[in-house]
């Protein structure tokens, strides 16, 4: 009985070693990561001839009120308190959004 339980401890553990190991990395997180991702994501629209001319520019726009508005916010201060990065998450998640429907939409460039 003790070798099965043994047995059946040492397989737990060395799957869940396992599994951790093979965990994917975290990405990097913040308002700059985001900004980055969010650009790649993109210049990869663009590449793949997924937006329009008109759509890059207004997602180009939003990305550049973005930074704009984080600069403000972090020279107005010793960078940015809670309220000012949860505006700027905010401002993110709606540029994020409009990234992906003009992506998936059937809009091809001309």
């Amino acid at each position: 009985m003790f070798r099965r339980q043994t047995a059946t401890f040492v397989i737990a553990l060395s799957l869940a070693a396992t599994a951790a190991w093979a965990a994917p990395a975290h990405r990097p997180r913040g308002i700059n990561a985001r900004e980055h991702r969010q650009t790649q994501r993109i210049k990869d629209g663009k590449e793949d001839g997924q937006l329009t001319k008109g759509e890059l520019d207004k997602l180009k726009a939003d990305e550049a009120a973005v930074r704009a508005k984080e600069r403000v916010y972090r020279r107005s201060g010793d960078g940015l308190n809670q309220a000012e990065r949860k505006d700027l998450e905010k401002d993110l998640n709606k540029t994020s959004r409009e990234i992906y429907r003009d992506k998936h939409n059937q809009r091809k460039p001309q």
